[in-house]
């Protein structure tokens, strides 16, 4: 992997140094596989396919890999059921943000539909205190910055995506910064859960909604104009609005011209969108046809134990088959803090002092030149 603009090699030992935003991960796929295990132990808990963490991360791994999004959340069955008490919610939350930490990630976001951890003695507000115990102490200890986000399922009942907007807006002043809707697209229209939608738009507040995954540009569409979304999860089937021929663009339709030119952030996600099939493979990802035309694109994990990856492995993917820069890898952190759901004055506070500095101490370090004109419009 190495940056033709400056001839430095962009290899593990530096991405891994280089300052990262995180705005896309679930927090029931990115457990320690050794944690799913003593939780397991501690509850009780008899079905898991495998007594060893290596074989277990393995385990989740190949199973998430097969090029269906409903097959990708079949192994959320077992995460999810040793994420039932307070204090299993608050290590996952703990854990999830010291993992980003030792992965060079200064800013994470993470989301989780509340409602799946009721199943023992907790209701939605233990909850939601427990996961932001977890995250607030390692916020602290870690020196990463955080925000929550509370989703709502497609395939649930619009009634109980209210319920979870109205939960989402009620701890705003406690971490949490949005609400999402998730699960299976097709099928499930996001217009069905308007309301919810509107609620949240009312209040001010922030909305991310996972689209054009595993269905086509109308999904976008709807998140859109329908839900008023300002982040879309994923986005990868926006390629569908674009017309192509022998590898050049002809034409970009008007959705994704829209996107563009409002700067909505797209939270792509590689290695999950090969393993759900929203493309067929790195090579046919649309991420470089992307970022040439200029979409305001964020990098991220989606799901570390499902996808076996990092954010460190992302960048090395952007790198290794799209051919990003030192400086494309710079631009891709700012637009992730820019399209944070943290205030405006928490975003500029993060984007000059926690990824430009850094980025400019490592430019001279290896000898660049500094960046001119120093960042970018996306």
């Amino acid at each position: 992997m190495q940056d033709m603009k400056h001839d430095i090699q962009l290899d593990e030992e530096l991405l891994i140094r280089l300052p990262k935003v995180a705005l896309h991960e679930h927090l029931d796929g990115c457990l320690r596989p050794a944690t799913i295990l003593d939780l397991a132990k501690q509850i009780g808990y008899e079905e898991l396919p495998e007594s060893d963490p290596i074989l277990l991360g393995d385990w989740f791994a190949r199973g998430a890999n097969r090029g269906s999004l409903g097959e990708y959340l079949e192994g959320f069955a077992h995460t999810i059921a040793v994420m039932q008490t307070a204090s299993a919610l608050e290590r996952v939350a703990y854990e999830f943000l010291e993992d980003q930490k030792n992965d060079g990630v200064v800013y994470a976001e993470v989301r989780f539909a509340p409602h799946f951890h009721t199943g023992g003695e907790l209701g939605l507000d233990a909850v939601m205190r427990s996961v932001l115990d977890g995250l607030n102490r390692a916020s602290k200890e870690h020196d990463v910055g955080f925000g929550l986000i509370v989703c709502a399922m497609r395939n649930g009942a619009p009634e109980f995506s209210e319920d979870m907007a109205e939960l989402a807006v009620s701890y705003r002043t406690a971490g949490c910064v949005g609400f999402d809707l998730a699960g299976e697209e097709t099928g499930n229209p996001a217009k069905v859960h308007v309301d919810a939608f509107q609620l949240v738009k009312r209040q001010n507040f922030n909305i991310t909604i996972h689209a054009g995954e595993s269905f086509g540009p109308a999904s976008i569409w709807q998140a859109l104009q329908f839900c008023g979304a300002h982040r879309i999860g994923h986005g990868t089937r926006i390629i569908e609005d674009i017309v192509m021929h022998e590898g050049k663009v002809i034409q970009v339709g008007n959705l994704a011209q829209y996107i563009i030119d409002h700067r909505i952030p797209l939270e792509i996600c590689l290695s999950s969108n090969v393993h759900t099939g929203a493309a067929a493979s790195l090579a046919e990802h649309p991420f470089p046809v992307l970022h040439k035309l200029g979409f305001r694109l964020t990098l991220n994990t989606d799901n570390r134990l499902m996808s076996a990856t990092t954010m460190t492995k992302e960048y090395a993917i952007a790198v290794k088959h799209y051919g990003l820069s030192f400086d494309d890898l710079e631009t891709i952190s700012l637009n992730s803090m820019k399209s944070a759901f943290a205030t405006y004055d928490t975003r500029c506070s993060f984007i000059f002092d926690r990824i430009k500095k850094p980025f400019r101490e490592i430019r001279k370090e290896l000898g660049l030149e500094p960046r001119q004109p120093y960042g970018s419009a996306q």
